[in-house]
């Protein structure tokens, strides 16, 4: 029986048995420098497991410059597909001394036959084995079938439901006995809801008596969800509508209530009480003390193996209510409706898990009169650093007069960036692109979004330009395809997020897709036929492993009480199978930014 290690995925597939017949079938080869494995279009015999050395992929009919298209090392496998396949499409030879253990083909389809997980891994696609690779992360017995699983049926309550003309005497009767804290009232086919809340609102200061119906004090505005939603999402729809409730429906029929504090009930964790605490803070202290408890909610999410969309999601509406709860602190009431706070950035996109620093803006209606705006916006900006958001060192944020102005000033600048077409003024329509409203009237934004559109999304040269940047920094692959690894790591924000995140909002721009977080635009893009859905699903996933591996950095740092905030990932601190994805999610990248050069002619610039 051959001693080799088995923790590693596809191996964890299998139950011990399966591992015990590996173990007992493997053998163990040596392999001389340059010595061909595996030639192009010969049968696969074997599956290799890599014991010591390394192993070149190549393909013969490429010029030899450019013919190693992957590069194995220890504890990664090859020749599985060869088998799958029927022969081998590529050459595998050594090139150095190796030894390898060897899977004979007769055991490996018996295992593919018996666990049907072990074959599929072979087959999927990098948005298979990024989940796999999730799944595998998570700690302490906590699995995302436990948590990002769990859906919205595990977690409603029988609705309550009462006649729109019953009285406040009888719903109040109706909540006690049922234990409730929420009724709702059919009228005319349409649901309304009222709170205990409500009720006592209308007794002691609406002038209503107990013979009131209670549909006069009922919500018809319902934020709604169904029954076989992740309960996250429900999670993350009421953080971001500041709402304690959502109604469950299915095809118009109501199912159900779920209320905030049965979620959090069902998550059991302290971590998970964040959003609750931000909601209930009234003065800055409160709040800057649940805007602390951030990086252990993001540390908890990770830990349980929280899906990173969802994670992304709720920090994002998470940050979006602790800055609308700063700007209700700081800005006068009598403003509100006629200004617009915007967040810009990776925080507009609803992509920056950990604070980063602040990119922000104002938008004011064009017949508004504030005339200490600039005071009261160097206040909102110092109260944001208390929160533990940094000021931004390029200096966008609302205390700086150049991000703050009227629509008509907004279209104005969006007119001036784009016939400019310098670097400085499409960093500057690139930020805006991604502005999300946070507080005040998020109208003001459209109107200048669609200029924006208006203006831009016609305009091929420009759009050339703004592509253009995508290209900036190179993909860290090697001039054979393989990982680079220098000693201080690979930059991933450069060469893997960024050319994604600017590529998909350029084409974005064009189509004037309104979403601004990436994955939402990368849907909107299959769904309007722009690109292929198993290439936008694959960009999808890269994305999420580049922030993912980023994360795990930045919260190790963390741990140390680090202030930086570093991209960079050291590739020989990988396991194999993270090595493979990251080498695949590259050159996912480098495949989109030649279809970007292509489809914008920057070829030719």
């Amino acid at each position: 029986m051959v001693e080799v290690e088995l923790s590693q995925l596809p191996f964890t597939l299998l139950d011990e048995e399966g591992r015990d017949h590996i173990r007992r079938g493997m053998d163990l080869a040596y392999f001389d420098r340059d010595e061909i494995i595996l030639e192009t279009g010969q049968a696969g015999e074997s599956v290799f497991l890599i014991h010591k050395g390394e192993i070149a992929e190549l393909d013969p009919t490429l010029p030899a410059s450019s013919s190693r298209i992957g590069h194995y090392t220890a504890g990664d496998l090859f020749g599985a597909i060869s088998i799958l396949n029927g022969k081998s499409r590529y050459r595998f030879q050594a090139e150095q001394e190796s030894l390898c253990y060897i899977m004979p083909k007769a055991l490996f389809m018996q295992l593919c036959r018996h666990y049907p997980e072990f074959e599929n891994f072979f087959k999927h696609s990098l948005s298979h084995k990024a989940r796999l690779l999730a799944e595998k992360r998570a700690e302490g017995g906590v699995t995302m079938a436990g948590f990002m699983l769990a859906k919205v049926s595990e977690c409603m309550r029988e609705p309550l439901l009462m006649d729109a003309s019953a009285d406040i005497n009888n719903a109040v009767i109706q909540l006690n006995d049922s234990h409730a804290d929420s009724l709702l009232v059919n009228t005319q086919g349409k649901f309304g809801m009222v709170t205990k809340t409500d009720l006592l609102n209308g007794l002691v200061l609406g002038n209503c008596s107990n013979a009131t119906p209670v549909e006069e004090l009922a919500h018809f505005s319902l934020v709604t969800v169904t029954a076989d939603q992740y309960l996250f999402e429900a999670l993350v729809l009421m953080t971001r509508h500041k709402v304690a409730r959502v109604v469950v429906m299915e095809q118009g029929a109501l199912k159900g209530v779920v209320e905030l504090t049965d979620v959090l009930s069902y998550f059991s964790s302290r971590s998970y009480v964040v959003s609750l605490q931000v909601e209930q803070a009234n003065n800055l202290e409160t709040l800057a003390a649940a805007s602390q408890r951030t990086p252990e909610l993001v540390n908890a999410l990770m830990a349980q193996g929280v899906k990173l969309r969802f994670a992304m999601d709720l920090l994002a509406a998470l940050n979006g209510r602790i800055m609308s709860k700063a700007w209700v602190f700081t800005v006068d009431e009598q403003h509100h409706s006629h200004s617009c706070l915007m967040v810009m950035g990776s925080e507009g996109r609803g992509e920056q898990i950990l604070k980063t620093d602040q990119d922000n803006g104002l938008i004011l209606a064009d017949d508004s009169h504030w005339p200490d705006v600039a005071e009261q916006m160097k206040t909102l900006t110092e109260t944001l650093i208390q929160l533990g958001y940094p000021p931004c060192p390029g200096n966008i944020m609302v205390s700086n007069p150049e991000w703050v102005g009227t629509v008509s000033q907004w279209k104005q600048n969006i007119v001036k960036w784009a016939s400019a077409r310098d670097g400085d003024s499409l960093m500057k329509l690139a930020i805006l692109l991604d502005a999300h409203a946070v507080a005040g009237n998020p109208g003001l934004l459209e109107h200048v979004r669609d200029e924006l559109f208006e203006h831009c999304s016609r305009d091929e040269l420009l759009l050339s330009y703004f592509a253009r940047t995508a290209l900036r920094f190179s993909t860290p692959l090697t001039l054979f395809g393989s990982l680079k690894k220098p000693q201080h790591g690979i930059d991933i924000k450069k060469g893997g997020i960024f050319p994604i995140v600017h590529g998909v909002r350029t084409m974005a721009l064009e189509r004037r897709i309104k979403a601004t977080s990436t994955l939402d635009r990368l849907d909107a893009l299959a769904a309007d036929g722009r690109l292929d859905r198993r290439f936008a699903d694959d960009l999808g996933e890269a994305l999420a492993l580049f922030t993912e591996l980023r994360l795990k950095q930045q919260l190790h740092e963390l741990g140390e009480t680090s202030e930086q905030r570093t991209n960079r990932v050291v590739v020989q601190e990988l396991s194999s199978l993270e090595r493979d994805l990251l080498r695949e999610a590259l050159h996912i990248v480098k495949d989109f930014k030649q279809r970007l050069s292509q489809r914008y002619h920057l070829e030719y610039s």
